[in-house]
């Protein structure tokens, strides 16, 4: 049978989760789950160069909200726990001279198993442009499309899995410019799933860098799903903006394919750099751009000698592909 937990809520104040938390520690409830809106908007704010917009339902979502959560086993001993903590709260409340708010608690009754797999029912099997397949890892063994190639990938792991629009631009990208042996360069890669699309359709070799370290074992577990080495496939952490060790290690051998499915405040100050990753007939491939953003990329990538070689757009996100100017341009 599953294991039935209790997942926990206590409401609190900005100002009084440190006093929360230093009390639900002492009756080790194992690890704690904070969730505060003036951490999460600071959040927002140093980190702004990485998105365009943050969806209005989360904000809300996350309006006004502090409150620690966590875990005890929906059963006798799960509940002698929440017990002793519910009991405590009255004499935190006189201790603490800080507001701690209304220290509300709420609980939902949730299965390990609705933990583990739950999730999945939303990922299914992707056919992408005119040769892709994406298939969950689970799902392995089912009927591949003719003429399909399949992309095993673990949409478990946090980063892309292939459903969004600008994934989408960029795997339609790759399919197309992709060519026998190509040397591609993933920027921005988190689960790697352009990369290993590049190698899985004939790229000879490929190489991902991404900020979040997690992206590399990520990236590598993916890639594995789908047969590839580390002799075809190397993944890297780091910042080609403000590595410049990491950005002339990169510049040292010419890409045919730069991939970049980032955003538009990443994408315009990379176009510096670009030029000098690309081979002679190389292709920048760049996606992750809201459409009221596009014309500044495009101004920025043609201000860096790059011509604007295709534009696909896809449910207000856009794609470029760019290449060198030509002589005369």
């Amino acid at each position: 049978m599953d294991d039935k937990w209790l997942e926990v809520s206590v409401d609190t104040t900005d100002a009084g989760i440190e006093d929360l938390t230093a009390y639900l520690t002492a009756f080790d409830t194992g690890g704690l789950v904070i969730e505060d809106e003036a951490e999460f908007r600071a959040f927002l704010e140093n980190n702004r160069q990485y998105w365009d917009y943050v969806d209005e339902e989360l904000l809300e979502r996350m309006r006004g909200v502090a409150r620690v959560k966590f875990y005890v086993t929906d059963d006798e001993p799960g509940h002698a726990k929440l017990a002793q903590v519910r009991a405590g709260l009255p004499d935190l409340r006189q201790r603490c001279s800080g507001a701690l708010g209304t220290l509300e608690v709420r609980t939902s009754s949730l299965r390990e198993e609705d933990w583990a797999n739950s999730w999945k029912q939303y990922y299914k099997p992707l056919t992408i442009g005119q040769r892709l397949y994406v298939v969950p890892e689970w799902e392995r063994g089912g009927e591949i499309p003719q003429g399909r190639a399949a992309l095993y990938l673990n949409p478990g792991l946090t980063f892309g899995t292939g459903s969004h629009a600008s994934t989408q631009l960029c795997l339609e990208g790759v399919e197309r410019y992709v060519k026998p042996g190509s040397a591609v360069l993933d920027l921005g890669c988190g689960s790697g799933i352009l990369s290993i699309a590049a190698l899985v359709l004939g790229a000879g070799e490929a190489v991902g860098v991404d900020i979040d370290p997690k992206a590399v074992g990520v990236a590598y577990e993916n890639a594995a799903m789908n047969g590839i080495t580390r002799e075809r496939y190397l993944v890297r952490a780091g910042n080609v903006l403000s590595d410049r060790t990491l950005a002339a290690e990169l510049a040292e051998r010419k890409w045919d394919l730069v991939l970049a499915n980032i955003v538009a405040d990443v994408i315009i100050p990379l176009s510096a750099q670009v030029d000098g990753l690309l081979a002679q007939d190389g292709v920048f491939l760049c996606s992750g751009i809201i459409e009221p953003r596009a014309e500044e990329v495009r101004a920025a990538l043609e201000g860096r000698g790059l011509a604007i070689a295709h534009r696909w757009d896809k449910n207000g996100w856009v794609a470029f592909v760019a290449r060198r100017k030509a002589e005369g341009q």
